[in-house]
């Protein structure tokens, strides 16, 4: 049985994502293990993290070069790239490995991603028109929690060998993409492409709208990614400046992370009231400014305090992700639209290249408590692109 388009195909679409994102963290949930284990460097998680970025990113550059998500049918093509990061995350696992290989296998699983998410958004813009604002929120919603995943495994399962939390990773995303597979149609308003378009990268930026929305969405993602990846580092830094506080990282870390779920599905249906470029703006400003003020939680907040910021900052800096999405999807030709998605997506995740870098840099050299408002930058430029929009 094939679920149409309709109350029934947004759930499969949801639970089948964040089952399959669950691949994107796996390596960072375990990274203390990955460090003692393979006698890594400290600054291996920079280096881990950024692998899956540039994975994803070549995956969505050869994705949107060659209108892939377009031309396949999607439920296939995010099949056969779940089936691929899990058996590439489950090889970590096996035999002797060192930091070449691990970054081998971490950035073979970000190309696979890449036919994960942003094709995950494309099926779902083939199944909602008007409605595709809220239905991206539940679907980003399902990237937060599937992101967070991990860390709540490494939790569950704390008392086992760290190599079942990378397995269990694995399993999930298997299973998702089955469900993808089996239930999901394509749906009423996908429109294929039928051969490379090479005019569909200016097609796509010569229109002002989408591109304001496409600098709303990079200025986003400066920050979004660099503060999932250094939610641990923050919790460890503060329980090693408060001995006399007692943190569980791996939970608190999915909690923080996974929280920005309900914002998600909160944002998009505030949209169809406010408007989705009023309330992609306000969660952009809000964000914005935990990354100014976030010296002052770290260094003269208690541990009450610094959880309750966090969790906050979890629920906005995400927020505005679906809004981008609908505002990119519902600017864009038709049989562009997959292409739109996944092109915006690599540049976006290009960025968070940099920004990993800079806080993995900058996080040897300065007062952790400090680096945090570096992420400021990108939501700044972004409402600034957002304003110029309003202005024309």
């Amino acid at each position: 049985m094939r679920f149409k388009t309709g109350a029934s195909v947004l759930p499969v679409i949801v639970i089948s994502q964040a089952c399959c994102v669950s691949l994107w963290f796996a390596g960072n949930a375990v990274m203390e293990n990955l460090v003692l284990h393979f006698k890594l460097s400290e600054g291996a998680l920079a280096y881990i993290t950024s692998s899956v970025q540039l994975g994803f990113i070549l995956g969505t550059l050869v994705f949107s070069i060659f209108m892939i998500a377009d031309r396949l049918p999607p439920s296939k093509l995010f099949f056969i790239a779940a089936l691929a990061g899990a058996l590439l995350n489950g090889l970590i696992v096996v035999g002797h490995q060192n930091l070449v290989s691990l970054l081998l296998f971490r950035f073979l699983t970000g190309f696979c991603l890449a036919g994960i998410y942003p094709v995950g958004m494309k099926i779902a813009a083939d199944h909602y028109d008007n409605r595709l604002g809220k239905a991206l929120g539940f679907l980003v919603g399902a990237l937060v929690l599937g992101t967070a995943l991990p860390h709540l495994l490494k939790d569950i399962l704390r008392d086992l060998n760290w190599k079942y939390t990378l397995v269990s990773t694995s399993v999930l995303a298997l299973s998702g993409g089955l469900l993808m597979l089996i239930f999901v149609s394509n749906g009423p308003y996908r429109k294929p492409g039928s051969k490379t378009d090479f005019s569909a990268f200016r097609k796509i930026f010569g229109n002002k709208e989408l591109s304001a929305a496409s600098f709303g969405y990079f200025g986003h993602m400066w920050e979004l990614y660099a503060f999932w990846a250094f939610v641990p580092f923050m919790l460890r830094h503060y329980q090693n400046s408060h001995p006399s506080a007692n943190l569980n990282v791996s939970l608190l870390s999915f909690c923080i992370i996974g929280v920005g779920a309900f914002s998600c599905v909160a944002g998009g249906m505030l949209s169809y009231r406010f408007g989705t470029k009023r309330i992609a703006a306000a969660s952009l400003l809000s964000s914005c400014i935990c990354c100014i003020v976030s010296p002052v939680i770290f260094i003269f907040g208690n541990e009450w305090v610094l959880v309750a910021f966090l969790l906050f900052w979890g629920l906005t800096v995400i927020a505005d992700s679906p809004l981008f999405s609908t505002l990119v999807a519902q600017n864009v030709q038709p049989e562009f639209k997959g292409t739109a998605l996944t092109l915006i997506t690599c540049i976006g995740f290009s960025i968070t290249i940099l920004s990993i870098q800079l806080m993995g840099y900058l996080a040897g050299r300065l007062n952790p408590g400090y680096i945090f408002t570096i992420l400021s930058i990108g939501p700044i430029l972004g409402i600034i692109a957002m304003t110029k929009s309003g202005k024309r």
